[in-house]
């Protein structure tokens, strides 16, 4: 009995873990991160690389469980998220408050190891969500806006772990992943919008699931695609790209723009769901068209 028992728990506590910190979010944060680095940098540091990584998911997993602390009380009343480790009594909030604070202190040390701006870029992003995007959840749509600060932050972030410099290129990138963030959320927010109004949520920009909602995810789509071509122009310092990517990087930008147009034709939680889906095939495919095409140029 007890060998079977055994596995069992331990696939729970490992569950928990992965679930308190969003191992998922976590793990793309990190893509995005060495995405970054690997457009900023002139030669290839493994070790950069690794504390890179292991940083941007402690800074990631941090943010993530303060936030599912603060929102213990709100989880519970959400399908979505009344499974999690805290609302569903499997995890204490001393627990996850210790595991929140390690990974603060971890991540920002790992961080500051680089350089100190990118540890200072980690303690923003973590004070900003949650500090301030967290509560402001319950209070206005405005949230988003707040949110997409520190979702921005993990591209730029690996340019400046690789220059130990913050100018037009990593800026672009914080542009680009910023605008990026407003369809994608959007799009969450409208086919989870029973789900986040039981919380009392306020995610999407009009409120409800209107052609107002839908007319400001197709700008911010437009926006996103614009911002992620500027690099052709050859104004964004060393931050460049060839005009075959930039079709591609377009390309793909259309790709997602339908989508958009699709939620506004038929503003259905199904079309939200297709968006959000090809939002993230999007920007995942666009930093590797970047990357790929910094090291054939």
């Amino acid at each position: 009995m007890s060998t079977t028992a055994t596995p069992i728990v331990k696939h729970s506590l490992l569950s928990d873990f992965k679930e308190i910190t969003k191992m998922r979010l976590a793990l793309s944060v990190v893509f995005s991160s060495i995405a970054g680095y690997l457009l900023g940098v002139d030669e290839v540091s493994f070790k950069v690389l690794i504390l890179l990584a292991f940083g941007g998911y402690f800074m990631v997993g941090a943010s993530n469980a303060f936030n599912q602390i603060i929102e213990k009380d709100l989880d519970a009343l959400m399908h979505r998220t009344k499974n999690r480790p805290i609302p569903s009594g499997r995890m204490s909030v001393k627990t996850a408050f210790v595991i929140a604070t390690l990974f603060t202190v971890l991540g920002l040390a790992i961080l500051y190891s680089i350089n100190k701006q990118t540890a200072m870029f980690g303690a923003i992003s973590i004070f900003l969500y949650t500090c301030v995007y967290t509560p402001l959840k319950t209070k206005t749509p405005l949230s988003v806006f707040v949110g997409a600060i520190p979702g921005a932050i993990p591209f730029m972030l690996g340019w400046v772990a690789a220059t130990d410099n913050f100018g037009t290129e990593p800026g672009t990138l914080f542009a680009l992943q910023f605008f990026w963030q407003f369809p994608h959320f959007w799009a969450i927010g409208w086919f989870l919008y029973t789900d986040y109004k039981r919380g009392g949520f306020f995610m999407l920009p009009t409120g409800k699931q209107d052609k107002g909602t839908a007319v400001q995810t197709i700008m911010y789509t437009v926006w996103t695609i614009l911002i992620s071509i500027v690099p052709v122009l050859g104004i964004t310092g060393e931050l460049k790209l060839s005009i075959v990517a930039a079709i591609i990087v377009f390309a793909f930008g259309l790709f997602m723009l339908f989508y958009a147009i699709q939620l506004f034709k038929k503003m259905t939680e199904q079309a939200a769901k297709q968006l959000m889906l090809a939002s993230v095939l999007y920007i995942t495919l666009i930093q590797i068209v970047y990357v790929v095409d910094k090291f054939i140029r």
